[in-house]
């Protein structure tokens, strides 16, 4: 179950504990009279989960990095926050948007619900918003007929899960208005075409051995993990609707294997 909507039942069961309390219950006790058990921890518990539920649902939101797919910027284990109001104010449990404030750009490492699963929550990096042409070929990405310049950095050398040694080499790509580190293997394919799911405005995307190239529909993003070899993102399952945005990652707060990349910006 959504843990907002968890957050939601509970807030609404102290709640109402609270103020059947306060109207009804407490003049037939009398004074002198102590608390029932459930009256007292209601009342206890209401205003902790009310604030929680609005930390969480307009401001920030904690998230735990599940995988690789955004090594070398987010690592395994990285505890980060969701900053949850900079693409505009959105009702709890339903995420309908009723306060517009920004669009997410180019560059922007995005947390949403995964389309193909909206109960489970991705982070990947926006490459392409509403009306882009988006062409990743030969380890290249092409917006709009613009290849997005990449500097090689060295290598990068990782361990996977299952103890599975990775060589790759690390580049930065300028895009939006910055730069990131990606990693890339030459050794592999750019897309998988066997792993391609037959996803909603798939007609918009081309498929060659050797190149994905798609149209980014109006109010859709396309999504890209920096290790781009070890991602499934939007070559694979389509494009994120606006509607289900969470936020956009801005802050490692927590990563008990490497203190040091506590307090990192995103």
């Amino acid at each position: 179950m959504d843990f907002a909507l968890i957050m939601f039942v509970l807030l609404l069961i102290t709640g109402s504990i609270w103020l059947l309390d306060h109207y009804v219950l407490s003049a037939k006790r009398g004074s002198g009279v102590a608390e029932p058990w459930w009256v007292e921890y209601a009342k206890s518990f209401f205003p902790v989960i009310l604030i929680v539920f609005c930390i969480r649902s307009f401001l920030a939101e904690p998230f735990k990095i599940p995988s690789g797919s955004m090594i070398p910027t987010l690592q395994v284990g990285d505890f980060i926050l969701v900053n949850k109001f900079t693409y505009g104010i959105r009702l709890p449990i339903i995420n309908q948007k009723i306060v517009q404030i920004n669009d997410p750009q180019r560059g922007d490492v995005m947390v949403f619900h995964y389309p193909e699963n909206p109960s489970v929550e991705y982070i990947k990096r926006v490459v392409g918003v509403s009306g882009d042409v988006v062409e990743y070929r030969r380890k290249s990405l092409t917006i709009n007929g613009i290849e997005q310049v990449q500097l090689a950095d060295g290598d990068y050398n990782y361990v996977e899960s299952g103890l599975n040694f990775v060589h790759t080499e690390r580049r930065i790509e300028a895009l939006g208005e910055g730069k990131h580190a990606l990693l890339v293997n030459p050794d592999m394919p750019n897309v998988h075409l066997n792993s391609v799911a037959e996803f909603k405005g798939r007609e918009n995307c081309t498929y060659t051995e050797e190149s994905v190239r798609c149209k980014v529909p109006d109010g859709h993003y396309f999504m890209m993990g920096d290790n781009r070899d070890n991602s499934r993102d939007s070559r694979y399952w389509g494009f994120v609707p606006d509607n289900q945005i969470v936020g956009k990652a801005f802050l490692v707060w927590m990563n008990f294997s490497d203190l040091k990349r506590i307090g990192l910006p995103i």
